[in-house]
């Protein structure tokens, strides 16, 4: 009987719009009641195949579907489902195409651009897309009460700085003007060659006012509440469970968005992940990394599943330098050169990751491949580890308060904290405890700074290095390792305004020969994108970035 209603819910689907659905409840009844699955109902990739519901393994639950609240990968997964800024990317080539603006004019000085929205752009609720949502969405994000960690991106903007730190009040005066309800006109400080690249990311993206005002505190964030703009909105959210998007009929190209829904489930067990992958529960898992032990068997035996691609990426630890003895300069430096990260790749990580050599990876991947060639880390120097421990009061280890390593609930994070313990405890004689939290109280933890050592990661925003820089600024909300430097702060916004390329490359390498000196965060591996993906999910690429637009993906089914 149950086992009739699953099925005839399944034929509803298929038949019409598709809406939130309690498949998985249904699915564990018919097994309580049989005893066991029966061979005839579906795993999730059948049901999603016959219905075009991408199933994918979303890492954690996001920390906030807020676009001016969200922090990570596992949010950012979603959001750029729900929303949609002016432009977008080519999934395949990265290069930017256009989105909810279908063009745009830029002035002979590169400072002014004028955006013409699409006439037939609707919020999932019907209303149209203008530029004032626009607008109303960057005040939002540049105000400081906001809270929002990526508020420094909009700095970009004429006067936004200003307006952050309230030497002007008068949002009017910030480079973001609605000209007409589809025309949206951006003026900017200083040319940015990248300007067009950084739209396509969730701080940039458009919010439906009324609808944020009409509900209390966050609520509007709620499956009943959020209107969004993207191709598909959010139908359902169980805390810890899935959240569910379905095509949204309101927009502009929903003849072109092929999938019904994307469930995104949060696993953040990699073992689990993969066994969730193999048992047809998943279609891919979306995290950068998927469970060590595994690759190898996917190498050997399953090779077309496995798909690996490097990512403009950094894996470092973040030291809060507000604590002691993390305030001494020589104190960082030991516990960087006291870890050997060839043998964090070559026996740890095992996917492909880069020795870091510095905070920064190099732009072109070329350069990856043959730093491999020395397989040497010239970071790993045990003898000036020591010698600099000792110089900062603590020979030999003796003395060292013990500390704690954070870092949140994954098994591979887990093994290379692990690793590393042991490399301090050999190399500086030091004990160091290790701690982890599921990814919402670890987020929060490393964002008030309530930690001693965590790890962290970047996944860049667009194709330029100061995408990493800029995070490390004293005024950066995603800086959170309490360092400041006033020298770094000039040189890194000196080379953001210059339009000179070399100019720019030469404050670039003076900003990192600060960051190697001061060493407020270690640089650990440049990591790739491993992940798990079934034949029959069509258009999804690896690229540098880890985007992949949902618009165009499908399932392609026998």
């Amino acid at each position: 009987m149950v086992q009739q209603r699953v099925q005839n819910r399944l034929a509803r689907i298929t038949t019409t719009p598709y809406k939130p659905t309690l498949w998985l409840a249904l699915i564990i009844l018919v097994c309580i009641s049989q005893l066991a699955c029966s061979r005839q109902t579906p795993t999730n990739v059948e049901f999603g195949n016959r219905n075009q519901v991408l199933f994918i393994a979303n890492g954690d639950e996001p920390q906030s579907l807020d676009p001016h609240k969200s922090v990570g990968s596992p949010d950012y997964n979603i959001l750029s489902a729900l929303f949609e800024g002016l432009t977008s990317r080519d999934p395949k080539t990265l290069s930017i195409i256009p989105a909810a603006a279908s063009q745009w004019q830029i002035s002979t000085d590169r400072l002014t651009y004028t955006f013409s929205l699409r006439k037939n752009a609707r919020w999932s609720n019907g209303d149209p897309v203008t530029a004032s949502d626009f607008v109303n969405a960057w005040h939002r994000a540049l105000t400081p009460t906001t809270a929002n960690a990526n508020a420094y991106q909009l700095f970009t903007l004429k006067n936004a700085e200003a307006f952050y730190t309230g030497a002007i009040t008068n949002f009017d005066e910030v480079g973001v003007t609605a000209i007409d309800p589809l025309t949206l006109k951006v003026t900017l400080e200083t040319p940015r060659e990248y300007f067009l690249e950084t739209l396509d990311y969730h701080n940039f993206y458009p919010l439906h006012r009324s609808a944020i005002n009409s509900t209390p505190l966050d609520n509007w964030t709620r499956p009943d509440e959020l209107v969004s703009n993207g191709p598909f909105t959010l139908s359902e959210w169980q805390l810890n469970r899935v959240i569910e998007v379905v095509k949204n009929k309101y927009y502009w190209d929903v003849e072109n968005v092929k999938l019904n829904a994307i469930q995104f489930l949060p696993i953040s067990d990699q073992q689990a992940e993969e066994r969730a992958f193999r048992s047809g529960q998943v279609h891919l898992t979306n995290t950068p990394t998927m469970a060590i032990e595994k690759m190898e068997t996917y190498r050997q035996n399953d090779p077309h599943l496995l798909k690996s691609s490097p990512l403009y990426s950094s894996y470092y630890y973040v030291i809060n330098s507000q604590r002691e003895p993390f305030n001494k300069v020589k104190v960082r430096r030991a516990l960087a050169f006291a870890i050997d990260r060839q043998l964090l790749v070559s026996k740890i990580t095992k996917g492909g990751e880069q020795v870091a050599k510095h905070f920064v990876p190099p732009l072109e991947y070329q350069e990856f491949a043959d730093s491999l060639k020395t397989h040497t880390d010239p970071l790993y120097q045990p003898e000036l580890a020591q010698q600099l421990l000792s110089e900062a009061g603590y020979p030999n280890g003796v003395g060292f308060p013990v500390k704690t390593l954070l870092f949140n609930s994954q098994d591979n994070h887990r093994k290379i904290a692990t690793a590393i313990q042991q490399m301090w405890a050999k190399t500086l004689n030091i004990k160091v405890n290790l701690a982890h939290q599921e990814w919402k109280v670890f987020s929060a933890a490393q964002n008030s700074m309530d930690y001693d050592i965590s790890r962290a990661g970047w996944i860049a925003d667009y194709l330029d290095p100061g995408n990493f820089y800029e995070t490390l600024l004293s005024d950066s909300g995603n800086n959170d390792t309490g360092w400041a430097n006033t020298h770094y702060d000039n040189t890194v916004k000196m080379a953001q305004v210059t339009s000179n390329s070399r100019e720019r490359e030469q404050l670039f390498a003076t900003a990192k020969q600060i960051l190697d000196t001061e060493m407020p965060v270690i640089p650990l591996f440049y990591p790739a994108d491993n992940n798990l993906v079934r034949p029959e999910v069509i258009n999804w690429y690896g690229n540098k970035l880890h985007r992949h637009p949902y618009k165009s993906v499908y399932l392609n089914t026998p």
